[in-house]
């Protein structure tokens, strides 16, 4: 089987989880380490983090990295796992229709078979992308990647909760809005991040009558409530990246404050990691 086919049965296989009789789960990973140590968990698939992929080159988070240096981390990850891998792009690196095309390609060229797009601008006055151009980008990039043969498996997030954005007593409606016509111009899955009230979650997974991912982390309703609302996908973001940066800054405390190495206690061992990566 060529590298292309490959590449065609893994997003097969990615788009199928997100309709399997199980919610799908994906602790994001930011480099080859984390993904390795995801898959030997035995997860069916790997998702980047791209908070946690700027962060670990000294960017932060909001597209302050390059597409080429967010892509060439997602290459290395999909080069070193066996299962498909799904890549957050942020907003697509550039304003117009092309540049998420353009994106898209380069998700492909990555070896990734799913894409994270996201609809915030990081301007204040103006925190989301008006819908009218979402639309024309997530199109852009449905056509770009039928163009190569690999059809991603897009993931379209509205960051309304995210954000705040607007009028509280709206906040619902204008999710739906928009999410509803991410899933109409070729989304084949949505993402809400912020959200995480249970009754608001069973009403726009029932609302939406397509594959709902959430965002989880402390406070979250737990794997099996949230399987049990009919969320089809539940993503961890940046929070496990962030959650090592506490360790090593437990480990730097207690290092300094007592002499001590507690925070070093579970690690893999030297053995472990380097078997797992050779």
């Amino acid at each position: 089987m060529s590298d292309i086919e490959k590449q065609k049965a893994k997003a097969n296989a990615f788009r199928a989880m997100h309709r399997g009789p199980h919610v799908l789960l994906l602790p994001n990973v930011w480099d080859v380490a984390s993904a390795r140590v995801v898959e030997e968990a035995e997860f069916g698939a790997i998702a980047t983090t791209s908070a946690g992929v700027a962060f670990t080159l000294g960017y932060p988070d909001g597209e302050k990295i390059s597409r080429e240096e967010m892509l060439a981390r997602v290459a290395r990850i999909a080069r070193a796992v066996k299962v498909p891998v799904t890549a957050d792009v942020e907003a697509g690196y550039g304003n117009r229709p092309e540049d998420a095309a353009q994106t898209a390609r380069a998700v492909i060229d990555a070896g990734a078979v799913g894409m994270n797009f996201e609809d915030g601008t990081d301007d204040p006055a103006d925190p989301l992308v008006d819908l009218s151009l979402q639309l024309e980008k997530i199109r852009a990039i449905r056509e770009a990647a039928l163009k190569t043969g690999v059809l991603l498996v897009l993931n379209a997030r509205t960051d309304v909760y995210l954000l705040q954005v607007g009028d509280p007593a709206k906040r619902y409606d204008e999710a739906v809005r928009r999410l509803l016509a991410f899933r109409d111009a070729g989304a084949e899955c949505v993402f809400v991040p912020g959200l995480g009230d249970t009754e608001t979650i069973r009403r726009i997974v029932q609302d939406l009558k397509c594959p709902v991912n959430i965002l989880a982390g402390p406070g979250f309703p737990s794997v099996p409530e949230l399987e049990k609302l009919g969320v089809a996908r539940v993503s961890l973001g940046s929070g496990p990246m962030r959650a090592t940066l506490g360790l090593v800054r437990s480990m730097a405390e207690e290092l300094k404050s007592s002499g001590t190495y507690k925070a070093l206690e579970g690690a893999p061992s030297h053995a472990e990691i380097n078997k797992m990566l050779s």
